[in-house]
């Protein structure tokens, strides 16, 4: 049977959108597969690994009408490999999958697609607002790198993502930094929030267009739902507490130097060449008029750094991990930054001079 045939740009996009959450090896072999679904003309694929589910279609006339699951790395690599402009089929034949393109070939196992688990969102008072895919996707680039890995304080493992008025903030912690940014929506809400896993974090930054297109976000109290163009992102969240980010902030910083994000970065990416591979610490010594930038590893080798500053005021000698310095200056984009401190053993905010909507904390270190 004859499920569908089109280009094979056609068929490789939306496949490329929703493959990227299945796992190669799961112990639900129907996990690494994709549902592929023909309805009219109307072709779905979905795919899920039980904590998100993304599904996208697109319109396709011709064909069957039926649905099947099938190897989603196994059908995305077959597809990239084919030559660009190629007229690819898909036929159902009994319990395979038979992928033609020219004079190749393919037959793939399948599974039933009665068996794909499939999330639905039942929410009751789910609270939804739509914001641009641009303004989203800049509000996650703002904050992701903070958030934690594999703490075992769980709830660091994703983004707290707030309503409050026609605020929409995101927050994220791993204990030793915490990135804070804010956007305007048009809706006025009542506070709601929510923890995102990393892994739907991550996958939303990498879906979102840089656009001016609408995204809809729906947040309940388990699952949040995120419609942009053609695409429905589904995710559970992770049930916890998030900290008080308005603890963290400090309220007030008794001196504030600005600095050339660029020249900083350079002075401290050539810094870190010699740091402590475990520990990546580097010294900052502000004195009247320079700031000195120092590095040394368990070798012996040091590496100093000078820059000129505008400063005049106590001498400071404090302790970072560079790494977090690097990722906030990768990831603001204006030319001047302020780094805003009380004393060597309190915790510094970096950010933008004139630019309330984003903060970045960072706890010293002891080097």
């Amino acid at each position: 049977m004859l499920l569908l045939k089109t280009s094979r740009e056609t068929l490789l996009a939306p496949l490329q959108t929703v493959s990227g959450i299945v796992e190669k090896r799961h112990t639900l072999p129907i996990l690494s597969n994709v549902l592929i679904e023909k309805k009219a003309s109307m072709l779905t694929l979905v795919a899920t690994d039980i904590e998100i589910q993304i599904t996208t279609g697109i319109s396709l006339e011709g064909g069957a009408e039926g649905s099947v699951t099938v190897a989603a790395r196994k059908l995305q690599d077959i597809l990239r490999s084919l030559p660009e402009e190629s007229m690819v089929s898909l036929d159902l034949d009994e319990k395979r999958l038979v992928v033609k393109a020219g004079k190749s070939r393919f037959s793939l196992q399948t599974l039933p697609a009665e068996d794909f688990p499939q999330m639905n969102m039942n929410a009751a008072n789910p609270v939804s607002f739509t914001v641009t895919q641009k303004s989203f996707k800049h509000l996650l680039g703002q904050t992701q790198y903070a958030m934690a890995a594999q703490d075992v304080r769980y709830y660091l493992n994703g983004m707290l993502l707030q309503v409050e008025g026609n605020a929409l903030r995101s927050v994220a912690t791993d204990g030793h930094r915490l990135a804070f940014a804010q956007a305007e929506i048009q809706e006025n809400l009542e506070k709601q929030e929510i923890i995102l896993p990393r892994k739907s974090v991550l996958e939303l930054a990498r879906l979102l267009a840089d656009s001016e297109d609408p995204l809809n976000i729906t947040l309940a109290h388990n699952q949040a739902r995120f419609s942009f163009g053609d695409v429905v992102f589904v995710t559970k969240l992770i049930d916890g507490k998030f900290p008080d980010y308005t603890r963290v902030i400090p309220p007030s910083f008794s001196n504030e130097l600005p600095l050339n994000r660029i020249g900083f970065s350079q002075a401290l990416q050539r810094a870190r060449i010699l740091s402590n591979e475990k520990f990546s610490g580097v010294r900052l010594i502000l004195e009247d008029g320079v700031l000195k930038i120092s590095a040394a590893n368990a070798e012996q080798e040091e590496a100093q750094e000078e820059i000129e500053v505008d400063y005049n005021g106590e001498r400071l000698d404090i302790g970072f991990n560079v790494n977090y310095l690097l990722d906030v200056l990768g990831h603001v984009t204006d030319e001047q930054i302020v780094w805003r401190f009380n004393d060597s053993n309190s915790s510094a905010l970096f950010g933008p001079a004139d630019n309330s909507t984003f903060k970045y904390v960072v706890m010293p270190m002891r080097i």
